[in-house]
C-alpha cells in the first residue's frame, strides 16, 4: 500500500502525467482538492474507487482516510492541482504519514505558472533580459517571511510569477511599480489551460483596472517582467558562430 501525492496539472485533464493517470486508475482511494482539480480528472478513477473531496476536510480527516486505506491494503491517489511541491500543503501530510509508518511517493505535475507561460507563448527566461524566475506570493492567511517580502524580491528585477495574490492586485502594483516602472508588462492568466481560461495583457499602470473590468478575483497567476516585451538577444545555443561540445567547428 502506498499514498501517491499526484500533481494533476493546471486544469486541462490531458496535462496530467502518464504516471499520475495510471496511479489514479488503479488506486482504491482518491482524495482530491475539489476546489481546484478539474472534475474530469476523476473520470480516470476506477468505478469502485472511494472518492473524497479534501476541500471540506481537515488534516486529521484526510489522514484517517489514508489509515483506512492502509488497513485495507489499498493505494491512495492524493490528487493536488498543478505540482504538489508549490503551495501544495503536502509536507504536513507526509510528516503525519511518517509518524504512522505509511509509505508515500510524490508524482510531479505541470504547475499553473508553466501553463500560463504556454498560453502566453512566452519564454520566462530570455538572454539579456532575465535569467531568473521567482515564484512567490504576497502575505494573506499564510504569512510570508520578512526576508521574502515582494518589495525585497522585486529588487532583482527578475521575472515574477505571483501566486494566490490576485485579490491584492492593488498592493502588488503599488509594491512593484517603483522598481519595475509603470509600463513594465504584466500578464494575468485566469484558470490557465481550462476551457474558461482568460488572459489579460497589460502593464503595471493599467492592470488593476483591467483586472476589475474582467471580474477576476481568484484562480489567477500574475506574471511580471520585461521578458513579456519580447525585446531580447538571441541565445548562443543555436548561433552559428558559437561553439559547444555538440557542435564543434574548426
Amino acid at each position: 500500500m502506498k499514498v501517491y501525492f499526484i500533481g494533476a496539472g493546471p486544469g486541462d485533464p490531458e496535462l496530467i502525467t502518464v504516471k499520475g493517470k495510471k496511479i489514479i486508475e488503479r488506486s482504491g482511494y482518491c482524495i482530491y482538492a475539489g476546489s481546484l482539480v478539474n472534475p474530469d480528472i476523476l473520470k480516470y478513477c476506477s468505478k469502485d474507487a472511494r472518492k473524497y473531496d479534501s476541500a471540506s476536510m481537515t488534516l486529521e480527516e484526510i489522514i484517517a482516510v489514508m489509515e483506512e486505506a492502509k488497513a485495507k491494503n489499498e493505494d491512495v491517489a492524493r490528487v493536488h492541482t498543478g505540482d504538489p511541491s508549490i503551495y501544495g500543503a503536502i509536507q504536513e501530510q507526509m510528516l503525519e504519514l511518517d509518524k504512522r509508518g505509511i509509505d508515500y511517493e510524490i508524482v510531479p505535475g505541470v504547475s499553473s505558472f508553466l501553463a500560463a507561460a504556454s498560453t502566453l507563448k512566452q519564454e520566462l527566461t530570455l538572454p539579456g533580459v532575465s535569467q531568473t524566475v521567482i515564484i512567490t506570493r504576497i502575505e494573506g492567511n499564510t504569512p510570508v517571511p520578512e526576508t521574502e517580502g515582494l518589495e525585497i524580491l522585486a529588487k532583482s528585477k527578475a521575472t515574477l510569477c505571483i501566486f494566490l495574490s490576485i485579490k491584492e492586485i492593488n498592493k502588488v502594483v503599488d509594491i512593484l511599480k517603483p522598481v519595475y516602472g509603470a509600463y513594465c508588462p504584466v500578464a494575468i492568466v485566469y484558470k490557465a489551460s481550462w476551457k474558461d481560461e482568460k488572459v489579460i495583457i497589460s502593464n503595471l499602470n493599467d492592470v488593476v483596472d483591467k483586472t476589475i473590468q474582467n471580474g477576476i478575483k481568484k484562480t489567477a497567476i500574475i506574471i511580471v517582467g520585461d521578458v513579456l516585451s519580447k525585446n531580447f538577444e538571441y541565445s548562443k545555443l543555436y548561433d552559428k558562430h558559437f561553439k559547444h561540445s555538440y557542435r564543434n567547428k574548426s
